[in-house]
């Protein structure tokens, strides 16, 4: 196992999962890990079929609301982030994709530093489709600021209540992500 693979499978194994699905998803990402280092996308879209992704997920705690955008090419509301490069740490692509999508420095005060969650996920919208290996970040953020999303990757953008009754059509995981952040917010 490369370096960059194992470093990712140590992350994988300090996740506690939220639910059987979560537990599901971290027993074969860990497996998948142990079967191959081509975990990096190297051709857009989808080469290899299964690849890294880091969510990072604008978050303000204090008025309990999360920060997402309509993806343009997922037609999707979803959080910032994206593939991690061949050899970068996820964390490293979370600090990456704040400044590239947000314009801001990540702050990870809210959870930590280590993803919240994760998540393997089949890929909607324009071209193959493929699985994204997903690991959430939270970052801090702030209902009274304003934000001004990448207008090349999202569409528009809205904050959403925790606890929101009805959400948007959002990553198919996105509720259960939420019952583990307000959880997480309440600790």
């Amino acid at each position: 196992m490369q370096a960059a693979t194992a470093a990712v499978a140590d992350i994988v194994r300090t996740l506690t999962p939220w639910d059987a699905l979560e537990r599901g998803h971290i027993a074969e990402t860990l497996r998948w890990l142990s079967e191959s280092d081509d975990i990096f996308r190297r051709v857009k879209p989808a080469t290899p079929p299964r690849h890294l992704v880091s969510y990072v997920v604008l978050v303000d705690p204090d008025s309990r609301a999360v920060l997402l955008g309509l993806h343009r090419k997922a037609g999707l509301w979803l959080p910032t982030g994206g593939h991690v490069d061949p050899g970068e740490h996820p964390l490293a692509t979370a600090r990456r994709e704040t400044a590239e999508e947000i314009a801001i420095e990540a702050d990870f005060t809210v959870v930590g530093d280590a993803p919240l969650f994760l998540t393997i996920t089949t890929t909607v919208g324009i071209g193959p489709s493929h699985e994204d290996v997903s690991l959430w970040y939270v970052i801090r953020g702030s209902r009274d600021r304003e934000y001004a999303l990448d207008p090349a990757e999202f569409a528009d953008q809205r904050w959403f209540p925790l606890d929101a009754a009805e959400l948007p059509t959002a990553d198919p995981h996105f509720e259960r992500f939420l019952a583990k952040l307000t959880a997480a917010l309440l600790v």
